[in-house]
């Protein structure tokens, strides 16, 4: 299974958001760390701020930040809301579906896939915060002081 790309912004945002839950972050920045589409990640965080993940602040210290904690966003939910459909193989033009087992065998690893999704949150994609700052590339401004000799 793939996911779509749009799925995999969304996750991004929720953990780039997560990572730094102290301040407002804004698209533009989101697209530079990860090097992707402003264009895109606009749709994705429009479609996330409408569905209750992330709130938007308007003015000119605006920006965007998680509509609740971490633990609270459930990764198999983001993943559901995000993507279309979940057929593996087109069976509907098939001949042989009606007697296929191949369609079921797919449901069942679809359904595995998707409990596991549900076993996390989105505070466990981002446990080890530092990490994740230092991913970003803020982790040494965030670092404690060395002091000299």
């Amino acid at each position: 299974m793939k996911l779509t790309r749009y799925t995999d912004y969304a996750l991004r945002v929720l953990m780039h958001l997560a990572a730094r839950p102290e301040r407002l972050s804004s698209i533009g920045e989101i697209a530079r760390t990860y090097r992707i589409s402003q264009n895109h990640l606009m749709k994705v965080v429009h479609d996330l701020r409408k569905s209750g993940y992330v709130e938007a602040v308007r003015g000119r210290s605006g920006g965007i930040r998680l509509a609740r904690p971490p633990a609270e966003i459930n990764v198999g939910d983001v993943v559901r809301h995000t993507e279309e459909g979940f057929d593996l193989v087109d069976c509907g033009s098939c001949i042989i579906a009606p007697a296929c087992g191949l369609t079921g065998v797919l449901g069942q690893a679809l359904a595995a896939f998707m409990r596991t999704l549900d076993r996390y949150t989105l505070a466990d994609l981002v446990a080890d915060r530092m990490e994740a700052l230092r991913a970003f590339g803020i982790g040494a401004a965030l670092a404690p002081a060395v002091p000299s000799r």
